[in-house]
């Protein structure tokens, strides 16, 4: 079983359990600056998902200009290589997604093919999303998960590529694995989920924090906080379509032309000007994934 079939069995429901309002939401205002949405999987169906072209091109119209597509699995890493190489909007990341790397007998061969794969073109930027999941895996998969986190980290320093961490209840057991291996040069939270404190320990070790629609929850005032107290330049925006779509369409799929709510609920709670916010994100996307595209 790959990660991308539980992946797409959740894109049935939303984050509560309940049956998701299958409507595409509407396009927002566009932001005032683009702005790249640095996490995101195009290649996971859903029924109302829109195929690769469609999504770019209406993420484009509200000025989310670029993409990182992120493969989790070996299936999905082979097609983020092929989606970057074929649209000049978007870059790759590869790697075995923490809840796929327990489901491989061998684990050396799948992660030297992921190797093969991040070596293969320059338009692969990332080794992601790696780290740790103590929600969807249980006790007996966290060897083999922590085995795969490690080796990652190695793959991204050896290859100069930025690595892109999963960490869902795991925030201690994620910096102790970093700290005992040395982080690489550019690593990204991606999809933040800790509070201020959790950002001043990841930030201190040079991360940059990407936020995602969970920002925009009413329950996340934690997040919030969080958002409030990073750096302009270390602040990133994703989707991690087709999950975890911002309010006020929580429920139904995401897209990246829906990045907009979530840029401007950052501006909100930072009480930061849109524009310069938006034009903060962009270069720094560009920095944590080593240039421009």
């Amino acid at each position: 079983m790959s990660t991308s079939e539980p992946l797409r069995a959740r894109s049935e429901t939303d984050e509560q359990g309940g049956r998701r309002d299958r409507q595409r939401p509407p396009a927002p205002e566009p932001l005032p600056h683009p702005v790249v949405d640095n996490h995101c999987h195009l290649d996971i169906a859903d029924g109302d998902w829109l195929e690769t072209g469609e999504a770019l091109d209406r993420a484009a119209e509200v000025n989310v200009t670029r993409i990182v597509q992120i493969g989790c699995d070996l299936p999905g890493a082979a097609w983020a290589v092929e989606a970057a190489t074929s649209h000049d909007r978007i870059v790759a990341g590869v790697a075995l997604h923490p809840n796929d790397a327990p489901r491989h007998a061998d684990l050396d061969t799948a992660i030297a093919e992921i190797e093969r794969l991040a070596s293969s073109s320059e338009r692969v930027r990332a080794i992601g999303e790696t780290g740790l999941d103590n929600f969807r895996t249980g006790p007996e998969g966290k060897a083999a998960q922590v085995e795969s986190f490690r080796r990652h980290i190695d793959l991204a320093k050896r290859l100069d590529k930025t690595l892109v961490i999963h960490d869902r209840d795991a925030h201690a057991e994620v910096l102790a694995v970093l700290d005992e291996e040395g982080a690489p040069d550019r690593w990204v939270m991606h999809c933040f989920s800790g509070d201020a404190l959790f950002a001043r320990a990841c930030l201190d070790r040079g991360a940059w924090l990407s936020f995602a629609g969970t920002v925009t929850f009413k329950n996340a005032d934690d997040l919030r906080g969080a958002a409030r107290i990073a750096p302009r330049d270390r602040i990133l925006v994703e989707t991690d379509a087709p999950f975890l779509t911002p309010v006020p369409y929580r429920g139904r799929p995401n897209a990246s032309y829906l990045i907009p709510h979530t840029m401007r609920m950052l501006a909100a709670v930072r009480n930061d000007d849109l524009g310069e916010l938006c034009q903060a994100v962009d270069q720094g996307t560009e920095t944590a994934f080593g240039g421009s595209w």
